[in-house]
């Protein structure tokens, strides 16, 4: 069956803006309101990463998108949201619902950490004037929040769980701590990797040091539940000095300079027919001046200065960075005919599947469907009309036809 779409959770403190990102990037309603826990269930929704569609680099005039958009030559596909309620310090330990927040998050595949980094929101969550909260400890204690709580999901009975991996060769150890956090949704692949990294793939567990052992787990951590940091209410002009200083302090993390609410004012204008928008966009289009009113258009002017600065409204790029550059995914296009590019209906790249990359033409055969992965015989690179083998490892917009002998049945 096709892939399914990752799943990237909205983390952060109450009153940052998260549900106005999440609402901006879905446009599905999401309660917006100043006040702590407004948020209790999870909001899941809909957002599309963005990228040139393959149909522009094959000179084609159009294409028939089935599970994904065209828009202008952009292909838009999709991936699901979580909005989960805000987060506070304790939470790991129960502390404001903080357990429920925290199992809300063991299914993301890469996080995206929004923060007022204008200081308007103190560390409860609460407004207060601009630049009077720093919110470069909004970056390293939720973040610590997270790790915490998968310190002690893992460190849970420790001694006596390690004490029976001792004797095991390591592929064997790998399985049984991929068993053990296979609740917060992490690959055996994250596990090995955390090992290696750590130097603890030559040390018997039952010997492991507490520091040790949660050095695996934030190594793990970083791996399994990657966070990316929205640095959000940049449009509020004491934001710019706290970005400023947070590059600085944190070069090793991934920092979008972003303005939720100029996003989401950009949508509703398009959805109005003010505007010509594409969501990723570094600039918009009036389309008739005279139907804005002065407030309206002092408001998108206002808007467009931001978009020049820092190159789009940065809900966009949070999006495509967490997809295409921090989970690894490639998009493929599977075509029945590779000379036309079509399915069997006619439809010119009806499908776009984002796959890891690495991901083999074999691998794709099975994602596409059973059938065509077990009477795999090869593969055709419909672009360069080559004939690949099962171990052909797939590139970024490949359009590929599964030649099997078994029929996909739909």
């Amino acid at each position: 069956m096709p892939p399914s779409p990752p799943l990237i959770g909205v983390v952060g403190k109450t009153n940052v803006g998260k549900s106005t990102f999440f609402e901006a990037a879905t446009l599905v309603p999401a309660k917006i309101e100043n006040r702590p826990f407004v948020t209790i269930e999870p909001n899941i929704g809909v957002g599309y990463v963005r990228k040139k569609c393959v149909h522009v680099e094959l000179g084609l005039p159009k294409c028939d998108p089935k599970n994904s958009l065209c828009v202008s030559g952009y292909r838009f596909i999709p991936v699901k949201l979580l909005d989960v309620a805000g987060l506070i310090r304790g939470a790991h330990e129960g502390r404001g619902l903080g357990n429920k927040f925290m199992d809300d998050l063991r299914q993301a595949d890469v996080l995206l950490h929004v923060v007022d980094m204008s200081g308007s929101t103190d560390e409860e969550g609460m407004p207060v004037r601009p630049g009077t909260h720093d919110p470069l400890k909004d970056i390293k204690e939720i973040e610590d929040e997270i790790d915490k709580w998968f310190f002690g999901v893992i460190s849970r009975g420790w001694d006596r769980f390690s004490r029976g991996l001792d004797a095991l060769p390591i592929d064997k150890i790998i399985d049984s701590l991929t068993k053990r956090v296979s609740g917060l949704s992490i690959r055996r692949e994250n596990v090995a990797e955390a090992l290696r990294m750590t130097g603890l793939d030559k040390v018997k567990p039952s010997t492991w040091r507490g520091e040790d052992l949660e050095n695996f787990v934030k190594t793990l951590r970083r791996l399994a539940k990657p966070v990316i940091v929205v640095a959000n209410k940049m449009d509020i002009p004491e934001a710019e000095d706290n970005l400023r200083r947070a590059l600085k302090e944190f070069p090793d993390k991934t920092i979008i300079p972003t303005s939720a609410v100029f996003e989401l004012a950009l949508r509703k204008a398009e959805k109005a027919g003010l505007i010509r928008y594409i969501p990723g966009d570094e600039e918009f289009e009036v389309i008739d001046p005279s139907k804005l009113t002065e407030k309206q258009r002092k408001a998108l002017e206002l808007i467009s200065d931001f978009m020049r600065k820092y190159k789009g409204t940065g809900v966009q790029k949070a999006l495509n960075t967490a997809v295409f550059d921090v989970l690894g995914l490639i998009a493929v296009y599977p075509v029945e005919d590779p000379h036309k590019y079509t399915d069997t209906s006619g439809n010119i790249l009806p499908d776009t599947y984002l796959v890891k990359k690495g991901t083999t033409a074999y691998e794709l055969a099975y994602l596409i469907h059973t059938d065509l992965g077990e009477g795999f015989l090869y593969a055709v690179l419909a672009k360069e009309n080559k004939r690949v083998g099962g171990n052909y490892v797939l590139q970024d917009n490949d359009v590929v036809k599964i030649v099997s002998t078994k029929a996909a049945r739909h």
